[in-house]
């Protein structure tokens, strides 16, 4: 069966506020073995929520409606979704007069617009919200020729996930035939969207039965591998066999195979070989120190760091010579060794990185442009240097200059 997910709140065509709701149903529904083919976000419109809920109900067999279940005059999914369905609402007293004790028991007056969170869809089961005043509701059975399933919850992620957990998972379950989905994702590091898809292509097209999807970030490619079955085992060795063969094409490249970040594994790869690490960062400005020390246990490989951002604190914090500067530019690749073996003497660390760049918008020239940036790793062997040139703006090529330092660290332990 498939699923779709309508969120219901003008705030969420804004950009204050994210609809967080869906992800969380749509790992819920996965796990049921239902995939979710469509999620809208529709404002609180009448006009727009009922042209929603048709096309919704015209298209797919399980309808999530999220939000518009308060007491407020904007609050209209029970509305909209009746009149969809060409059905009508009644007043339930039960509900009512819950909400009137549940007032009264916090010494409250409730105010006569809550009584509206009592309005029920004709046929539709009320679903207890034991976090919140406002219920949700089950309606199952025909609609015209096919079955449907439409079900109503809350906005508030606390009181949504309550309610579906207890009230919607195992209705649900008990509708559905026996069918499980079973997932991998294959993170690979500082390699390219197409050059990433042209070497694994030939290998999942050979895996008709296992969706693979290629997902593209900064300094990051994940593939995400997903098989349906009607027997989990089945599924999960589908989705494993595949990952197996990815992963002897793309070797060393690939960092993760079950979802770790590549903060998570440099500091796996550091503590497993009891090593430390400190950092000199310019145009980063402590994005890889704030990245290593975003893992619980940090402390056990993070010596510590700088920001060394004038070429003053180059020289006075991290031991680089005035003269490098002066002869070869705060950018380059004798700063970026000078940065990484400075702090790591000073810091008395196994392992020292520096970074130096231009991060951009301004400040680059012909010979320097926006997006170069020098990585460099050191240790007891000697001194590593990678030149990049990232592509995007400044938030970009800090979060690529980042990945490139922490995959530096990983492959120096591998």
């Amino acid at each position: 069966m498939n699923a779709e997910i309508i969120a219901i709140g003008s705030e969420l065509l804004t950009p204050f506020r994210t609809d967080t709701n869906s992800l969380y149903l749509t790992e819920k529904l996965n796990q049921l073995g239902v995939e979710v083919a469509f999620k809208t976000i529709v404002g609180d419109n009448r006009e727009h929520l009922v042209s929603t809920a048709k096309l919704a109900l015209s298209r797919s067999e399980i309808m999530i409606f999220m939000g518009g279940l308060g007491p407020t005059e904007d609050d209209l999914t029970r509305e909209a979704v009746a009149e969809a369905m060409g059905l009508t609402l009644h007043r339930d007293p039960e509900i009512v007069a819950a909400l009137e004790a549940w007032f009264a028991k916090r010494n409250s007056k409730m105010s006569a617009n809550n009584a509206k969170q009592g309005d029920v869809i004709t046929g539709a089961v009320v679903l207890h919200n034991p976090k919140g005043t406002a219920p949700g509701q089950w309606i199952a059975g025909k609609y015209g020729a096919h079955e449907k399933i439409v079900i109503l919850l809350p906005g508030p992620p606390h009181e949504l996930k309550t309610m579906f957990d207890q009230e919607c998972a195992e209705r649900l379950r008990a509708k559905l035939p026996p069918l499980f989905i079973a997932t991998r994702v294959l993170k690979v590091a500082m390699m390219g969207e197409s050059a990433c898809d042209a070497r694994v292509a030939p290998i999942y097209k050979e895996y008709a039965d296992v969706q693979t999807t290629i997902l593209a970030g900064a300094g990051e490619i994940e593939l995400h591998l997903r098989a349906r079955c009607d027997d989990l085992d089945e599924a999960q060795q589908r989705v494993d066999d595949l990952a197996g063969e990815l992963e002897e094409e793309l070797d060393d490249s690939v960092f993760s195979t079950n979802g770790e970040s590549l903060d998570q594994i440099a500091g796996y790869y550091l503590q497993m070989r009891g090593a430390t690490v400190a950092v000199a960062e310019s145009c980063t400005g402590g994005l890889v120190a704030e990245r290593l020390t975003s893992v619980p246990g940090s402390s056990r490989y993070f010596v510590g760091g700088m920001v060394v951002y004038s070429n003053e604190l180059k020289a006075k914090l991290a031991d680089v010579p005035p003269l490098l500067i002066e002869q070869y530019g705060a950018v380059s690749r004798e700063v970026a060794a000078a940065l990484a073996e400075g702090v790591r003497d000073r810091c008395n660390s196994s392992i020292g990185i520096g970074i130096t760049g231009v991060a951009g918008p301004t400040g680059g020239s012909p010979e320097k442009p926006v997006g170069l940036v020098f990585h460099a790793i050191a240790d007891e062997d000697g001194t590593d240097v990678v030149e990049r040139h990232y592509p995007g703006d400044r938030q970009r090529v800090r979060r690529f200059a980042s990945q490139q330092a922490l995959d530096m660290i990983r492959r120096k332990l591998m």
